[in-house]
């Protein structure tokens, strides 16, 4: 990827993180990257086209930071909760996905799927540490929703209320014998 694409991607997330995907138009993109309009263009013909590579760059560094992640911290639920909460606390302070994901039935169909592809990716990692189904889907619904709350009330405190007693209460389940949790 070029380095004027990687810039056109990094406007156009801090964007969304911010307004969504009708949060940004490729005008603004250009203007924030320093280019015309017609070099987004050249890169993302249309906005659906970036929003989605937007989505599918972050689902990549995303499963990547948990992957190191859970080389320090054998937890999954605190490896999780933390980061969220560094998005929380980061310059932007919105998941991408959780922004577009509370619209996604207004989201064209090739910027969804990468939304749900996402979650997916989050839900299935939680299941391969060690969480049942209902337990991955219930941080996920305490994490994105602690993190949308949070910033709803311009409040950090609250993620870390929201997330204290799941993260102290989960425990992993015993592992069989001849069966190791993959990593």
């Amino acid at each position: 990827m070029s380095d004027v694409a990687a810039a056109i991607m990094d406007a156009a997330e801090r964007r969304m993180r911010k307004g969504g995907f009708s949060g940004f138009s490729f005008r603004e993109i250009a203007v924030d990257v320093g280019v015309k309009s017609s070099s987004v263009h050249y890169h993302f013909p249309t906005k659906e086209n970036l929003a989605a590579a937007v989505i599918q760059r972050y689902t990549a560094q995303t499963a990547d930071l948990i992957e190191r992640e859970l080389q320090k911290e054998p937890n999954p639920v605190k490896v999780w909760v933390k980061a969220f909460r560094g998005t929380l606390h980061s310059e932007d302070r919105m998941c991408p996905c959780a922004v577009l994901g509370a619209s996604t039935m207004d989201l064209p169909s090739e910027v969804s799927a990468e939304v749900k592809k996402f979650f997916k990716m989050c839900h299935e990692k939680l299941v391969q540490e060690g969480l049942s189904s209902d337990e991955a889907s219930q941080l996920l619904a305490t994490i994105t929703g602690a993190l949308v709350v949070a910033n709803a009330v311009n409040d950090f405190a609250t993620y870390d209320r929201a997330t204290r007693e799941f993260t102290r209460a989960w425990k992993p389940a015993p592992v069989k014998v001849g069966r190791q949790r993959s990593k």
